[in-house]
């Protein structure tokens, strides 16, 4: 064929999560590179979502999501975070956050509208800002606290910004935004008269006593924040692919139109069920951190005995291992061999930059279950650190 296609994605290269997961299959590895549990989630959750197949509606629900779930996210952020959202013009429910991110985009910039990303990012964001016409303007985060400043901002943002795309708590480096970064953040949007897409799916999986702050939440930001959640990162139940959306009235009308031709509804069967997860006791929420927290120390204290030099991690399924005092500075490299000769799948973190990568940084997913962990320390004890 002499055809050509759309280049922003016709120009993309196989991603790391598909090669990695490529090479674990071939080496029978073990994998850590995959960001899901291998726990099947919470059995009264998954029996409202079978219950609901049976005898509940098959049908086409409304495209803004059945009203039983749109007051259950309404009521739950209002307890959880603080922030009220009225639940017939201000939430949409997605299949997924990722469809919200993509429908956002399409709905809020025009070509040649600057947006403001944060790097190291979630993959899907770049091809997304470049299809719906954007210009991506980035700002480099960088170990061992990954925060920004007020110098890197400035140089991002111009009076072409239109949209900040942020990630809170932050995918790649498993860090939680302190407020003061927020605040900072606050002020340059209000400054540009920018828009925030907040994507907080891992905002329930924080560590240590943190609280999640949304970034809605600060004065004056209510009436300029896109609010993205996820059903899938609160109940562990990755596949469901249920997304929230919080925005004012206003926004939330384009919003809703740009979901109105992606995918229009959410399997009903899974929005009655999430609507049921969000309404459990405080406890529910306690305990499935506390779980996590377990497993991100059991991994990190393990892999510190072998002498691996551990960042912390304050949320999210990952942790992250620096290379450089091993004297690595290709983690790409390192992960391929590393997979190869010694069984164990990770995510090279510079897959997560656009320009200039830090290559010195291995992510790891703890939330398996203890043997699955235990398999990957026993071969990742023939690795010698420096």
């Amino acid at each position: 064929m002499t055809r050509s296609f759309n280049s922003t994605y016709s120009g993309l290269s196989t991603t790391v999560f598909e090669t990695m997961s490529r090479l674990a299959r071939e080496h029978r590895a073990v994998n850590l590179g995959q960001g899901f549990p291998d726990d099947p989630g919470a059995p009264d959750i998954r029996q409202r979502a079978a219950d609901a197949v049976i005898s509940g509606w098959n049908q086409y629900p409304p495209m803004m999501g059945i009203p039983e779930l749109r007051q259950a996210i309404s009521t739950h952020f209002s307890h959880h975070q603080g922030v009220t959202f009225d639940p017939d013009t201000e939430i949409m429910v997605t299949s997924g956050a990722t469809e919200a991110i993509a429908g956002a985009l399409f709905a809020l910039i025009e070509p040649g509208d600057e947006v403001v990303l944060f790097e190291p990012m979630y993959d899907a964001y770049l091809p997304l800002v470049k299809r719906a016409g954007g210009i991506p303007k980035f700002v480099k985060l960088s170990p061992p606290d990954w925060r920004f400043t007020a110098e890197s901002l400035m140089a991002a943002f111009s009076p072409r910004t239109k949209l900040v795309l942020f990630n809170n708590p932050l995918n790649p480096s498993a860090t939680v935004c302190p407020v003061e970064d927020l605040s900072m953040l606050a002020h340059f949007c209000m400054a540009h008269d920018a828009i925030a897409l907040c994507d907080e799916v891992w905002e329930h999986v924080v560590f240590d006593c943190l609280v999640h702050l949304p970034l809605c939440a600060l004065p004056g930001m209510r009436e300029r924040t896109v609010k993205i959640s996820s059903a899938g990162k609160i109940f562990s139940l990755t596949g469901w692919k249920v997304g929230f959306v919080m925005a004012p009235t206003e926004i939330m009308r384009v919003l809703s139109k740009s979901h109105q031709f992606l995918t229009f509804t959410t399997p009903p069967n899974l929005q009655a069920a999430v609507a049921y997860g969000l309404a459990k006791e405080d406890a529910f929420f306690r305990t499935m951190r506390d779980d996590f927290q377990q497993a991100r120390d059991y991994l990190a204290n393990g892999l510190k005995g072998l002498g691996f030099s551990v960042l912390p991690s304050q949320g999210t399924y990952f942790l992250n291992v620096d290379l450089a005092p091993m004297g690595v500075n290709d983690d790409m490299a390192f992960c391929q061999k590393l997979v190869a000769e010694h069984g164990v799948a990770a995510i090279p973190v510079s897959a997560f930059y656009a320009e200039d990568p830090v290559r010195t940084i291995m992510r790891l997913c703890f939330a398996k279950k203890r043997e699955t962990l235990d398999a990957a320390l026993e071969r990742l004890s023939h690795v010698k650190p420096a």
